[in-house]
């Protein structure tokens, strides 16, 4: 419903709608419409009544004219990059949500498992289930031996390059179908990248075991960080992920595409330069290390983020717990407040991670390699919503080089 509402006697009326009517003209459901307002991209006011919210139609017809919010909200300037419904997940100022339900509530008690089968849906049966373990073929087992040595994420992804084929069910895509061979990946990935055998058990406990075995709060906060991390919209290693998948490729497949990107120092290879800012802090005086750092420009790894401008949720979840748990006050609570005071910039998940991986004692470098195995329950879900979609993911490009000219007869020379 459009109504007129004067806001007061001095202001001109102003032009707002329903929320119903707002995600209609937008064509989203109502939690991606909340998720826009919170990042600012809509405005909206209280309603007649109290419970409800109104929105500024001039906001929703400029957001729907320009097709994307994501995109603007993350400050690119692209207006042809796509915008894509999902009803996987979406991000709002309480962190990210999983069909419909908020991830920093859900890490306070399920299991990751738990957390996979709700992205993927999975309604009738567990996908999970301790006979359903991953096929790890001879061509598989002697590429795992030859790369003991190399980064945890490339060893993976040339495992999962043979996995397709040694698994007769990687094309199976009725819904349960996906999701049992989303477990068989997710199971795969975390033995190979933590150089375990692949097995039944307990993701957060398959994580612990290989690189925190003798810390007593290893089990629950590695369980919290893979629920919190399991899936964060349409972010650059998921849109690569989709884009993938589309074209028909196996689930396994789709996971390299994935964890491809996720590598990149501005996606999930972030946690390690946090982890390296940390090194730098707990060497010197903190305060004079920010004062100096600000004085000269420079970022701080693991703070800031292009949606949590009020800080991250979920960073802000695993802090309080790794505080609960006694990890030093000086990275939990004293750095993040200088920089807070010092740049207006909060703790992201990278910095919580990086935190966490310190008070474990976990190996250098696993900040990233714990997105990666917590990230493919996500991807699963990702690529499964566009497989069912039947839909081929092909942008355009608008084209910027020079105008065609007429050509010139050519002289061959021989």
């Amino acid at each position: 419903m459009i109504s007129i509402i004067n806001m007061n006697n001095s202001e001109p009326a102003a032009l707002y709608l329903s929320a119903r009517d707002a995600a209609t003209e937008l064509a989203v459901s109502p939690a991606t419409l909340y998720a826009y307002v919170s990042r600012g991209l809509i405005r909206s006011e209280p309603g007649e009544n109290p419970r409800s919210r109104r929105y500024r139609a001039e906001d929703v017809r400029s957001l729907k004219n320009r097709r994307t919010p994501l995109i603007e909200a993350q400050g690119l300037k692209s207006a042809d990059l796509p915008v894509m419904d999902s009803a996987v997940s979406t991000i709002t100022e309480e962190g990210p949500i999983y069909r419909g339900v908020r991830a920093v509530t859900l890490a306070e008690t399920a299991t990751f498992e738990q957390c996979a089968s709700l992205l993927w849906d999975s309604k009738t049966a567990d996908p999970f289930a301790k006979s359903n373990v991953p096929i790890v073929s001879p061509v598989m087992r002697a590429i795992m031996d030859a790369t003991r040595a190399s980064p945890p994420i490339d060893r993976c992804i040339a495992v999962l390059s043979q996995a397709a084929e040694a698994d007769p069910r990687a094309y199976n895509w009725v819904h349960e179908g996906r999701a049992a061979t989303g477990a068989r990946i997710v199971r795969l990935c975390a033995a190979v990248m933590t150089g375990s055998e692949p097995s039944p058990d307990p993701i957060h406990k398959v994580v612990a075991h290989a690189w925190a075995q003798k810390h007593k709060h290893a089990d629950d906060l590695i369980r919290r960080a893979l629920v919190l991390l399991a899936d964060h919209e349409l972010n650059p290693s998921t849109f690569t992920t989709r884009v993938a998948a589309s074209t028909g490729i196996s689930l396994y497949d789709a996971m390299i595409a994935g964890m491809t990107a996720l590598k990149g120092p501005r996606h999930g290879g972030v946690g390690p330069l946090a982890a390296k800012l940390l090194d730098t802090f707990m060497e010197g005086d903190i305060a004079a290390i920010v004062r100096e750092r600000v004085a000269l420009g420079e970022r701080f790894a693991g703070f800031g983020h292009a949606v949590y401008t009020k800080g991250d949720p979920r960073a802000q979840h695993l802090l309080n717990v790794l505080i609960k748990v006694g990890a030093d006050k000086r990275l939990t609570i004293e750095i993040p407040a200088r920089i807070a005071e010092a740049t207006g910039t909060f703790p992201n998940i990278d910095y919580a991670l990086a935190v966490m991986r310190r008070f474990l004692g976990m190996p250098q470098g696993s900040e990233t390699t714990l997105f990666a195995i917590s990230r493919v329950a996500g991807w699963v879900a990702h690529a499964g919503e566009q497989l069912e979609s039947k839909k081929l993911i092909r942008p355009r490009a608008r084209y910027t080089g020079p105008a065609p000219t007429p050509l010139r007869k050519m002289t061959l020379r021989s």
